[in-house]
């Protein structure tokens, strides 16, 4: 049975019946069923925080599966950047410096090689970027890894074009002389055995007897062969290549002839006195980009460093020459 509620009524002074106006009811009725939604609302949000579905957990464990994936990946991919990081650095500092080849800037190694600090946290990447970072990261590597190779190619290049310029560059005397007593005049200004002046003598003087063979001291092609009228009597003169020549004189007898291609340590001719020649000997000069150099600092094929040493001193006595 519904209860009836009355009040005290002042203006009366009589107990009247109270009557709640339909407007307060609805008000009410409004009021409890929205803090009863916000409540709702509350406890799904608590439940969904706290309270996963089993196929959020499924989720929310291949998510942190992907991200523990992606830590594993990243630590590889760092190690791989640092050991590319060092393959670079010694092609640049020890490899190509060998060659004596310009470094390969970074910019040429990758197109997109800046290095892009990541200031987003891994936790609050979604899957979608945590595989464009990976993806960034190794598309970089890979970048840096071909040229690389490329760099590699180009130091084959030049390991055989090293083998070439080694084989053509003078590095062994002209005659046998293992006991270095043969040097008789060396590189520089000697007095002239026929005019008794000071003169620039443009190589070595190697006294030897004559018909002593005469050897090739580096790679090439024979250029002249034969009796010029230079004063070298029969000469030999071989385009060495790679800014080299080497010249042969006073020859007794010529055993090449022009355009013929010879090899370090080939006999190319013997010992004699012809031309302006006070006697048996072999003058050899080496021209580097055509100016005569000192042959004595391309010796180093065939004697030890103490007898370069004293092969230096031997070449440096001031006297005269023979021719």
């Amino acid at each position: 049975m519904k209860k009836i509620k009355y009040y005290y009524n002042t203006n009366t002074l009589r107990y009247e019946k109270l009557e709640t106006p339909l407007r307060v009811t609805l008000l009410r009725i409004l009021g409890f069923l929205s803090a009863s939604i916000v409540t709702a609302l509350i406890l799904v949000s608590v439940a969904y925080r706290y309270f996963p579905s089993a196929n959020e957990k499924r989720l929310m464990q291949a998510n942190e599966a992907l991200k523990d994936n992606y830590f594993v990946l990243n630590e590889q991919v760092k190690k791989m950047q640092d050991q590319i990081g060092g393959l670079e650095k010694r092609d640049n500092e020890v490899y190509r410096a060998i060659f004596e080849a310009n470094p390969i800037p970074d910019s040429a190694r990758a197109k997109n090689l800046a290095k892009e600090q990541e200031i987003q946290l891994v936790q609050g990447m979604d899957q979608e970027n945590l595989a464009s970072s990976i993806a960034f990261s190794l598309n970089n590597l890979a970048s840096r890894i071909n040229a690389q190779s490329k760099s590699y190619n180009d130091i084959n290049g030049f390991i055989k074009n090293k083998e070439q310029l080694l084989a053509c560059t003078p590095a062994i005397q002209p005659v046998s002389n293992k006991d270095l007593k043969r040097i008789a005049s060396g590189f520089g200004y000697r007095v002239d055995p026929v005019y008794k002046t000071t003169k620039f003598h443009a190589g070595l003087d190697f006294a030897a007897p004559l018909g002593t063979p005469i050897y090739a001291t580096a790679n090439g092609t024979v250029e002249t062969a034969g009796n010029t009228g230079n004063g070298y009597g029969n000469n030999v003169v071989i385009h060495n290549g790679y800014g080299y020549s080497t010249l042969f004189g006073h020859m007794f007898r010529i055993k090449v002839h022009s355009g013929e291609k010879v090899k370090r340590g080939e006999i190319i001719g013997w010992v004699g006195s012809t031309g302006k020649s006070t006697g048996p000997h072999c003058h050899y000069e080496v021209h580097r980009n055509g100016e005569p150099v000192d042959p004595v600092y391309y010796f180093y094929n065939d004697i030890t460093p103490e007898q370069y040493d004293r092969l230096l001193k031997l070449a440096s006595a001031s006297n005269q020459s023979f021719d």
